[in-house]
């Protein structure tokens, strides 16, 4: 073999013309090359200079897909009557679209100024003025200051008119929303109210504070004052260090012999909120499992040590709005026998979800993990069965009854 190769070669440089031959091959190859190559970069100058065609690997899909993008949207705005939107409205457009191909509802895009409202949720405080905001029969904002807070001590009245925002007029009928991001800002800044007061018109600043969102609340129960009665509305940044006090007040009051935890109409919130709420009954031990889509799990436990002690009755009011992170706390206290639940089904809602935040201020949710009890229950789309079902009651708290004739008190009914 070697012999053969090594006289062939000798013989092409030995002919002059075979040599020429072969140099032509080679230049034509590389040319044919070459026009592949151009070819395959090739620019549709309709798109805006964006390649047409890439070499065959995973962009050629994404290649073809902006293509037919392109060529929809040419359509459009050939025969489109009236306004496009703007390219960012498409782009937002082109995300939701995409996700929603997914079929999770749970997976989603928020735009800017809702994901800035959703993170102050989540974080329980936001930089705003502390009022109240609803609308009236006409459509007009109605202000409501909060106790002590900076639209009351600037002098806002209950039940002022909001007619502008630093001299931006409020529409009516008002969307809260856009006027909600019209008042609130940066912390230390003015903000100037013009609002209707009877017949007149008043001008007030209001220099914006940290205004904390409350997720809980309690009182001592009162047809039996030495239960407490706990309100979670939420599972945010300050849930922790709100029941901390919520159960050593309580426990001052000496309405600490029995818990009532209301989790109804919950739609859920943060994770390790709701961890650390189930470290308030719970200690040490699994408050959830987490497991992911290639196989690992995460399991989450309680802190040790507890404010309620293991004797103490804990009685967890549940309905079918009951969701998520207060879906986490109930069904651990429930697996582990520390807690009844009184009520409804739970919602069912046991997957979780990562908040991406992008580089214009918007944000998406994607189900990257779903959750399960200390059980091994899952409950997304199944819920969690109360010990104890109820049905709700317009002339009274029918759960509410339950929970105290199974601490043996009366309801008064």
């Amino acid at each position: 073999m070697d012999s053969k190769i090594s006289s062939a070669s000798s013989h092409a440089h030995s002919d002059p013309r075979k040599w020429g031959y072969f140099l032509l091959g080679m230049l034509t190859a590389l040319a044919v090359f070459a026009a592949g190559v151009g070819l395959m970069w090739a620019y549709d100058l309709r798109a805006g200079g964006r390649p047409l065609l890439v070499f065959p690997t995973q962009d050629a899909e994404r290649a073809v897909d902006e293509g037919l993008l392109n060529e929809a949207w040419g359509i459009i705005r050939s025969d489109f009557y009236g306004e496009i939107p703007s390219e960012r409205s498409r782009t937002y457009g082109a995300i939701k679209g995409s996700v929603q191909a997914l079929d999770d509802p749970y997976t989603y895009f928020i735009e800017p100024e809702p994901a800035v409202r959703e993170q102050e949720r989540l974080q329980g405080k936001f930089g705003g003025i502390g009022a109240y905001l609803t609308l009236n029969e006409a459509g007009q904002v109605v202000l409501t200051p909060m106790v002590d807070r900076p639209a009351e001590r600037a002098g806002v009245h209950k039940g002022d008119i909001l007619i502008a925002v630093d001299g931006v007029s409020v529409p009516t009928p008002a969307d809260l929303d856009q006027v909600t991001d019209m008042i609130r800002g940066e912390v230390g800044k003015p903000v100037m109210l013009t609002v209707q007061r009877g017949g007149e018109m008043v001008d007030i600043s209001v220099e914006r504070a940290e205004i904390e969102l409350p997720s809980v609340s309690w009182r001592p129960v009162e047809q039996a004052p030495d239960v407490g009665y706990i309100r979670i509305e939420r599972f945010s940044g300050l849930t922790d260090k709100e029941l901390t006090r919520a159960m050593n007040e309580l426990i001052a009051q000496h309405a600490d012999s029995a818990y009532i935890i209301d989790l109804r109409g919950n739609p859920g919130g943060l994770v390790d909120a709701a961890v650390d709420a189930a470290g308030h009954f719970l200690d040490d031990g699994v408050v959830l499992i987490e497991k992911h889509a290639d196989g690992s799990q995460k399991v989450y436990r309680a802190r040790a040590g507890v404010d309620a002690p293991a004797e103490t009755p804990v009685i967890l009011l549940v309905d079918g709005n009951t969701a998520s992170a207060a879906e986490i706390l109930a069904g651990a206290l429930q697996d582990r026998g520390r807690g009844t639940l009184v009520g409804e089904k739970t919602y069912g809602k046991g997957s979780i979800q990562r908040i991406h935040r992008l580089s214009d201020g918007s944000a998406l949710h994607v189900t990257f993990a779903k959750w399960f009890t200390p059980n091994d229950r899952a409950i997304d789309g199944q819920g969690l069965e109360p010990d104890e079902p109820v049905a709700s009651n317009p002339d009274y708290d029918a759960y509410l009854v339950r929970a105290l004739e199974l601490l043996g008190r009366s309801a008064g009914q």
